[in-house]
């Protein structure tokens, strides 16, 4: 199927530069869109029955989520890294608090992100890292933490579920976090079921690292070698 897109003209085009070393990334930003307004998102797109918010470098704000109410037989998404960052003066990425969290929560049904994006405000202790993630499902429907080989956690109705990964053979794990986003909203809308969509999302993620750039990403012809 075709895929819609609507560019926007700006003098720059959000740029990063990860650098890893001993499982750890250190980001650049050096160079950043302009924000998305209002005007900028088309009619058409107002009705989507999937929508995810994915702010790079904190060009969405909260009025913008406004655009698109909760309603029956949509979901409304956001992966929070992009309200989670600050620059310097260098351009080197740092941790910054959500600080629009109270604002964005409560206008979701689902929430997905990364233990690692957590753990800078925990000072690296993981028990903090999990209680910011129980205090933010409290405000969401669902939530979902992924944690690379060691799989994700579904958040939901107080409870947690724990999902193991898939082996692979890691090449390159920038963008599986996206990749997981998508599978896990485009499952759930089609079947309804959290845990299914975790389970699958973590399969497709686990194709994504084996590749560098988005040539891991699979077909579904493929993914059916690997999914049960």
């Amino acid at each position: 199927p075709s895929i819609s897109l609507h560019i926007l003209p700006s003098p720059h085009t959000t740029t990063f530069a990860n650098q890893y070393k001993d499982g750890f990334r250190t980001q650049y930003l050096y160079a950043q869109a302009e924000q998305i307004q209002f005007s900028d998102v088309p009619a058409d797109w107002r009705n989507a029955p999937i929508v995810l918010f994915g702010p790079l470098a904190q060009e969405i704000t909260p009025e913008l989520i406004t655009l698109f109410p909760r309603r029956p037989g949509a979901i409304i998404a956001a992966t929070p890294q992009g309200w989670l960052r600050r620059w310097d003066t260098d351009r080197r990425v740092w941790p910054t608090p959500w600080q629009t969290a109270d604002q964005i929560l409560p206008l979701l049904d689902v929430l997905i992100l990364s233990h690692d994006d957590l753990l800078p405000f925990s000072d690296g202790n993981r028990s903090e890292a999990d209680a910011i993630l129980v205090e933010w499902s409290k405000r969401v429907p669902l939530l979902v933490a992924t944690d690379g080989r060691h799989g994700a956690t579904l958040f939901r109705k107080g409870c947690t579920q724990r999902f193991s990964s898939y082996p692979a053979n890691e090449v390159d794990p920038t963008g599986a976090g996206d990749v997981f986003a998508a599978a896990f909203l485009t499952s759930l809308y089609q079947h309804g079921d959290p845990e299914q969509a975790t389970d699958f999302a973590n399969c497709i993620a686990s194709f994504s690292i084996e590749q560098p750039d988005i040539q891991g990403i699979p077909t579904l012809d493929t993914v059916k070698q690997r999914y049960p």
